[in-house]
């Protein structure tokens, strides 16, 4: 059992927690049993680590079934070890390290993509995770994230995407211009959100077309030169009282709104 918090082993892992980190080495932290769960289910290959507290078998018995399928030991810590670890405050049991696993654009576009979401300038990583969980329930085939986006394995977008990081490809780096360069040479129209665009549910006759859904910064949305990139912009209509909507509720919007035209 590990048992010294301070151990170069436990450092290392907590390292993860830092982009940094996470950049030089490749890998990123992966916390608690629902997210080891789908990482087990979807990409054992990725898992390099698993770090286990007494007890957590005991409650997630089907997490050491599948570690044992996958020939996966789990190392036991104790309690002190798995809270350095962590990057919540209050660790679920287990903590693993996995390694990253994007893809490049082009990779991501090559199936013959219907649905996308790119996120530009996207800093929140509350955000950032509830939108990959959205398209992954919308059955978008993949993310993007461009310019200065949260980087996608941070450790609160990884808790946030609810296991769906697992689920569906992510890209992430460069541009915004080339990013939808791509998109459109695939074949796809690009839709902004943006509070000054056309009432969303004005495009139904668009809708069915493969589309991919553009998302801006959290407080000052997107530039009017990248807005003047996009085929159309688009607004979620607010017919109530709310004063606006949160980023990632308007994305989900969006997003479920393209894939029920285009599986209807």
């Amino acid at each position: 059992m590990i048992d010294n918090p301070r151990s170069p082993r436990v450092r290392a892992v907590a390292k993860l927690a830092k982009r940094a980190a996470r950049e030089e080495t490749g890998l990123f932290l992966v916390e608690g049993p629902q997210a080891l769960r789908e990482a087990l289910t979807f990409h054992p290959e990725l898992l390099v680590d698993v770090y286990a507290a007494k007890g957590v078998f005991d409650r997630h018995p089907e997490l050491g079934r599948s570690l044992a399928a996958a020939g996966i030991e789990p190392e036991p810590v104790s309690d002190a070890v798995l809270e350095a670890m962590a990057d919540t405050v209050t660790p679920q049991g287990v903590v693993a390290v996995a390694r990253q696993f994007p893809v490049t654009i082009r990779d991501l576009l090559a199936q013959g993509a219907r649905l996308v979401a790119i996120l530009e300038e996207v800093r929140d990583p509350g955000n950032a995770g509830t939108i990959i969980r959205a398209a992954d329930a919308a059955g978008a085939d993949g993310v993007i994230l461009t310019g200065k986006s949260v980087d996608a394995f941070n450790p609160k977008v990884v808790r946030s995407t609810t296991g769906s990081i697992f689920h569906l490809p992510l890209a992430q780096g460069g541009t915004l211009e080339n990013a939808l360069h791509l998109v459109k040479a695939a074949g796809m129209q690009v839709f902004a959100a943006d509070i000054s665009g056309e009432e969303l549910p004005t495009l139904r006759e668009r809708l069915p077309e493969p589309t991919a859904w553009l998302f801006g910064n959290e407080a000052h949305g997107l530039a009017d030169e990248q807005l003047a990139l996009a085929d159309r912009a688009v607004r979620v209509p607010i017919y109530g009282h709310a004063e606006s909507m949160n980023l990632a509720t308007a994305a989900s919007v969006c997003l479920y709104q393209s894939a029920f035209s285009q599986r209807s």
